[in-house]
């Protein structure tokens, strides 16, 4: 990361000749003229691929901190980003939960293309929530959840980016975060929420400056629609702008032009550690009502492969096109 990456233009000289005849003409160079590097093909994203990523995780069953799933998620992260990442990273901690409870938990950097000090950071949450609190059924309510949508579709969209970034290496720096203890919190304990993102933000790598920041949080939906979330569009206009401009360029329509609430996820930490950052998240799961976020039935028959494309497909194109 301390050696920026160079980009060597060619020049071209045309010889020019004058009208009359002479034993020894001498070549006469024109104006110099710049050739634009030709853009970088951009990798097509799989969306089946990242469907069996999440999948993947699911098959862990709930990945809420303490649990067999989360140390077996743990490790199914490690395995897979070591086969794609120039390095991997893990950040373990230690902090009080409830009813006396020592929460262990671990976020993963996953870094591309270490000489490039123009970066930019991919986020997403790979904890899922230790109880269905939004449950219809009281006797449901203690139950973990087992997070298909919130949780294992934003890791699965970076694992498929992951293995692209090993393939085509992209012209710039790419971080990918993948964060622990986001949904650990009891409903209106906003404190023990997005635990993974504060510590990251309050331990900052040194000399650790992203250009910007991408979260994606329950973006698997099968009704997905992706809004314009009003702390994005506080904190990063600009890099709300430069994705939804993509998403139009692209034909992906799951990327509105209407604005949504503003959203307590795992962005806030980061833009308040001058990491300006946007959260992509459909909140509306599957509609209006909501009705499958925080219970037993998010899961990934909910979720689709074309869901996961469509974002995939945009962050891609956003990574391979970016300039500083």
């Amino acid at each position: 990361m301390k050696y920026p990456l160079l980009f060597v233009l060619l020049a071209v000289f045309i010889q020019a000749c004058t009208k009359e005849q002479q034993k020894s003409p001498v070549p006469q160079p024109e104006r110099q003229q710049s050739q634009p590097a030709p853009a970088q093909a951009v990798p097509t994203f799989d969306g089946t691929k990242a469907f069996e990523y999440l999948k993947a995780q699911t098959n862990l069953g709930p990945r809420n901190p303490g649990s067999a799933g989360h140390q077996k998620c743990l490790d199914y992260l490690q395995s897979e980003l070591r086969q794609y990442a120039d390095a991997v990273n893990l950040q373990p901690f230690t902090l009080p939960g409830y009813d006396g409870e020592t929460l262990k938990l671990t976020n993963l950097i996953a870094s591309f293309n270490l000489q490039s000090t123009t970066r930019i950071l991919l986020i997403a949450h790979w904890d899922t929530r230790p109880r269905a609190d939004q449950e219809k059924d009281p006797r449901k309510r203690n139950q973990p959840i087992l997070g298909a949508n919130d949780g294992a579709s934003g890791v699965a969209i970076y694992l498929e980016i992951a293995r692209h970034l090993r393939s085509t290496p992209p012209a710039i720096g790419i971080d990918i975060l993948f964060v622990d203890g986001e949904d650990y919190g009891k409903e209106g304990d906003t404190q023990n929420y997005l635990l993974g993102a504060r510590y990251f933000a309050e331990h900052l790598p040194e000399g650790f400056s992203p250009a910007f920041g991408i979260l994606l949080d329950m973006v698997g939906d099968k009704q997905l629609e992706i809004r314009k979330e009003q702390y994005s569009m506080k904190y990063a206009p600009d890099v709300v702008e430069l994705v939804w401009s993509t998403a139009a360029e692209l034909g992906v329509e799951q990327f509105s032009s209407f604005t949504q609430d503003a959203v307590t996820d795992d962005h806030l930490p980061l833009n308040d550690a001058g990491i300006k950052t946007i959260d992509l998240i459909d909140f509306n799961y599957p509609d209006a009502t909501n009705r499958f976020w925080h219970t037993t039935e998010d899961t990934p028959d909910k979720c689709s492969p074309e869901s996961l494309e469509a974002v995939g497909k945009v962050i891609l194109n956003v990574i391979y096109a970016y300039k500083p």
